[in-house]
């Protein structure tokens, strides 16, 4: 039985967990208003780090006193070895660019099947620091690239070479001394696709798992090189960073539209995904025990909550005015009634009718962190084959019934009204990356991506009552031979009539569509927090702050760094 079938089946007959409808979970707000939790990919691949107790060190250190140079870790997984390559050169600040115009940075990297020699070494030397501009064969599976925080990692070097730590403060505003601009992986620029990662090396076999691996170990590779130095810059003063402080220190992120419109062409995934969250919820809502531990438990997390979203920094009016919104509402919670709680069923309906979609959906991270036993075993249902498949003999009347039942939300959209189909989706022809234009103000409309679900299902909805109005005993082959461009749309409306969720509910047409949700949305199952929007199209962001250390691998473990805090000092 597959994956989804198994989920479909837990889900069916009358002791059926009480899941969210999709009309709520699905609406393009609330998603762009989650959060980070226990079943994000980060969370999911340092449990498994730590579980497992992977093997990382340094094979090769050929680094000048300045930090340039080459670094490779070994990493011995449970399935395999493995090597983690980064190219470190000078780059001045003028040149340091975020954006993925780019084409120098100040680390490149590559995470590589097996060990290297110097001979591969030498060929990687060519071509990863290039980026998009140079190609890799397929023993690479994931290339990446950062830049220095230019507030953050000088300051850190000068304060360990003269003996002092960092300030926290300064820290809290910024909490990383490099952010990634672009992490590639399945298949691109001749690398090993995600057929071939998922079957061969197990140890990454989980959706983004290698991707977010790579974030991991650029993390402790820049606290590795300030350390690195400090010590050549002052070998007498240098003290080594304290190690609490050192796991408070995250990686920073980038995030463009490049991202966007896998939530849209991945949907039987997607619906996976959430599926996942939304049966972990239910899970806790019907059986998840309350007594004084838990409450306890429960009245801590709120209040590292509140502290954590007080010490997120944006200059995003949007989300400031979010963040302070979630902070009321989770300081009323903690001070209110309802903070003796009866039943997490009866919190989160109260919680929809009296607190904001950012604060709902926190509660929800909360509640999942509450209770991994009945939780993290959901982990290992986050694969599913993306495949979309036409039913040529359903009758055209049972698909006009499928797209009224499940597709409501498109239909009740007015795409004649002013605005409501301005924006069109389009790749541009130098870096290939989404784009947005305007359809009544520039051309190019041809070329567009097909990102507007709602509005495809409108045009098959329409032509398909003509339809069945003059041919109501015919099938859904006989539809297509009349309306053949329409077969790509029909055949995600029978797919996904089969998955409860999936559809992003909101009409991505729109002149006021904000894709910074479709961005959170994906973000937030990645496990990054600490979301600083920068415009409506791109956001930046942390991850893994407050997760374990190389050092920390082998040792004790407390899967406890959801919602970090500053340590104090």
């Amino acid at each position: 039985m597959t994956t989804s079938a198994t989920i479909r089946a837990a889900l069916r007959g009358s002791n059926a967990l009480p899941l969210r409808s999709p009309d709520l979970v699905m609406n393009l707000e609330r998603l762009g208003s989650m959060h980070q939790s226990r079943l994000s990919f980060m969370r999911i691949l340092v449990r498994r780090i730590m579980r497992e107790r992977w093997q990382i060190s340094a094979s090769l250190v050929d680094l000048d006193h300045e930090g340039y140079g080459t670094f490779v870790y070994r990493i011995k997984a449970s399935h395999g070895v493995f090597s983690f390559v980064i190219f470190s050169n000078y780059l001045s600040s003028d040149e340091r660019n975020d954006r993925v115009i780019a084409t120098k940075w100040d680390l490149t990297m590559a995470l590589v099947e097996g060990e290297v020699d110097s001979v591969y070494l030498e060929r990687l030397r060519q071509n990863v620091p290039k980026q998009e501009a140079g190609r890799v064969d397929s023993r690479v599976f994931v290339l990446s690239r950062a830049n220095r925080s230019a507030r953050n990692f000088d300051y850190v070097v000068d304060q360990l070479a003269s003996g002092k730590q960092p300030d926290i403060e300064k820290i809290t505003d910024i909490g990383y001394l490099y952010r990634t601009t672009a992490v590639y992986g399945s298949g691109k620029l001749g690398m090993a696709d995600w057929e071939k990662v998922k079957h061969n090396w197990p140890d990454f076999e989980r959706p983004f798992s290698a991707e977010m691996f790579v974030c991991f170990m650029i993390r402790n590779f820049s606290l590795f090189q300030a350390e690195h130095i400090a010590q050549h810059k002052s070998a007498t003063t240098f003290t080594p960073m304290d190690v609490n402080i050192k796991r408070y220190f995250g990686i920073g992120n980038s995030t463009g539209l490049g991202m966007a419109p896998y939530l849209v062409n991945h949907p039987v995934l997607i619906n996976q995904w959430i599926t996942m969250r939304e049966l972990g919820l239910a899970r806790v809502r019907t059986l998840g025990y309350i007594d004084h531990r838990v409450q306890r438990h429960f009245e801590e997390l709120l209040s590292r909550c509140i502290q954590h979203t007080q010490e997120t920094k944006t200059e995003d009016e949007w989300q400031t005015q979010n963040n302070l919104q979630v902070v009321k509402e989770l300081s009323a919670l903690q001070s209110s009634e309802h903070q003796q709680v009866s039943s997490w069923d009866s919190l989160m309906s109260w919680s929809e009718a009296h607190c904001s979609l950012q604060t709902q959906e926190l509660l929800v991270s909360i509640l999942l962190e509450l209770y991994p036993e009945l939780v993290d075993d959901l982990e290992d249902h986050h694969c599913e084959e993306e495949f979309l498949d036409l039913d040529p003999v359903m009758p055209v009347q049972t698909l006009k019934e499928v797209i009224e039942q499940s597709y409501r939300w498109a239909l009740d959209i007015d795409f004649t009204k002013e605005g409501a189909k301005e924006t069109f989706w389009y790749r541009s022809e130098d870096k290939m990356e989404p784009r947005l234009g305007n359809a009544e103000k520039e051309q190019g409309k041809s070329k567009q991506m097909a990102l507007g679900v709602g509005y495809a299902v409108r045009k098959c909805y329409d032509q398909l009552c003509a339809y069945v109005a003059e041919n109501p005993e015919h099938t859904t082959a006989r539809f297509m031979v009349a309306a053949p461009k329409l077969r790509g749309i029909v055949r995600r409306i029978q797919s996904m009539n089969r998955c409860m969720y999936g559809d992003i509910q909101g009409n991505l047409l729109d002149r006021n569509v904000l894709p910074m949700h479709l961005l959170r949305a994906k973000l937030a199952f990645f496990g990054v927090s600490k979301f600083d929007p920068r415009s409506k199209l791109w956001v930046r962001n942390t991850m893994y702050q407050g997760a374990p250390l190389l050092e920390d691998i082998g040792g004790t473990f407390n899967d406890d760094w959801f919602m970090p805090l500053a340590p104090k000092q």
